[in-house]
């Protein structure tokens, strides 16, 4: 077996598309410790710099003091806390919707609930780029899965107009996790609506980020239950902490307790994670400051990166790819980016289409304008 599982990753490593962990010595914030040397953090998902909050990790201490550190069950059976249950009724009424729903990991939000909601007979319509965990989600429902050209609405429709399946669903990011760019949701509520069909989106880069009051790309589009029925979030991005929900109606909640395999059949959150996402949520609706500083900081990151050249992707929200197409050249300038005190992401395929690899950049509210320059100094000094 060891004989050919190393052949694999021999060809993996000569393809330049090898992995490897880094052992961070510190906490998630701006400024990391890792191998025992800081480094500026530029490739976290944490951002609003709620991962490292002290009330944030106060509201942990006091969750475990109360229910302990785990939950010992799943929700179903004894693993469904009164933490649990005040943290979907805050979510619910967040997102304004009827109700919420727990899960224990995004990737298992959306595989459960695409699963849940379609069978063999059914049409599943995915955008060509979206994550990973939707696309397994489509694969494991058994359903006919199409994937649409990426945020292209003519495709989306001429693929609605063409199934007879009983039930269509469709689904996408809401903001693209490798791109930084959003798919133009309004018109693509009405493209689904006109054809019966149900519109899914995974904010799970958007939720907390956009949005006046932190709602995701739903709230800063004004869009209603009708026309976006599902909505998934994820709490171990902006929020700081860990976990995922489903926001939507009460027979959509009822639906997946029932029937989504990933929530009936694992083990409950801790309860503690819950107490401390429930302190977080009051912290992301409080201090608008950090939505705004982001802004900023975007602004002022693709600002300086158009000075010096960098090819830059179509986004304006925090996740600003650095486009190398060269997936051998992306690992250089990585390795170079740290030597020089700098972690940023090195994507390359399987994660991104082949020859497309690119430097994910992640702004975080705890970011300061003079990293900002510090890190395009850098960019420009390694030839990005």
């Amino acid at each position: 077996m060891d004989l050919t599982l190393q052949g694999a990753l021999d060809e993996r490593r000569q393809q330049h598309l090898y992995r490897q962990r880094s052992n961070l010595n510190s906490r998630c914030a701006a400024t990391v410790m890792v191998d025992g040397k800081s480094q500026h953090n530029f490739c976290s998902n944490d951002y609003l710099g709620l991962a490292g909050h002290p009330d944030i990790a106060k509201a942990l201490q006091q969750g475990a003091d109360e229910y302990g550190t785990g939950s010992g069950a799943s929700h179903l059976i004894s693993g469904h806390s009164q933490a649990h249950e005040q943290l979907e009724q805050e979510l619910a009424e967040f997102t304004g919707r009827p109700r919420a729903l727990l899960f224990s990991t995004g990737y298992m939000a959306n595989m459960g609930v695409i699963s849940a909601l379609l069978g063999r007979r059914d049409l599943v319509l995915q955008d060509r780029l979206n994550h990973a965990s939707l696309l397994d989600g489509g694969l494991l429902s058994r359903a006919d899965l199409q994937r649409y050209k990426h945020a292209n609405t003519d495709d989306l429709a001429a693929r609605l107009r063409a199934s007879n399946a009983e039930r269509k669903l469709v689904v996408t990011d809401g903001v693209f996790s490798m791109d930084g760019d959003l798919p133009p949701l309004e018109a693509m509520a009405t493209v689904t609506n006109q054809h019966q069909g149900w519109l899914m989106v995974d904010d799970a880069h958007g939720f907390g980020v956009l949005g006046k009051n932190g709602g995701g790309l739903i709230e800063a589009l004004d869009l209603s239950i009708d026309q976006v029925p599902i909505l998934v979030g994820t709490l171990g991005k902006a929020f700081g902490t860990f976990g995922a929900f489903v926001a939507g109606s009460e027979a959509l909640i009822e639906t997946l307790i029932q029937f989504s395999r990933s929530y009936i059949y694992t083990t409950a959150l801790p309860p503690a994670v819950a107490v401390a996402s429930s302190a977080s949520l009051k912290i992301l609706q409080a201090e608008s400051w950090r939505r705004e500083k982001l802004v900023s900081l975007v602004s002022r990151f693709r600002l300086g990166a158009e000075q010096i050249g960098l090819d830059l992707m179509d986004s304006q929200t925090p996740i600003q790819p650095v486009q190398i197409n060269n997936d051998q050249r992306v690992m250089e300038i990585n390795q170079q980016l740290r030597a020089k005190g700098f972690m940023v992401g090195a994507i390359r395929p399987p994660t991104v289409p082949k020859g497309s690899g690119r430097l994910r950049i992640c702004l975080s509210a705890t970011h300061t304008e003079q990293q900002i320059d510090q890190l395009l100094e850098a960019l420009e000094s390694v030839g990005a």
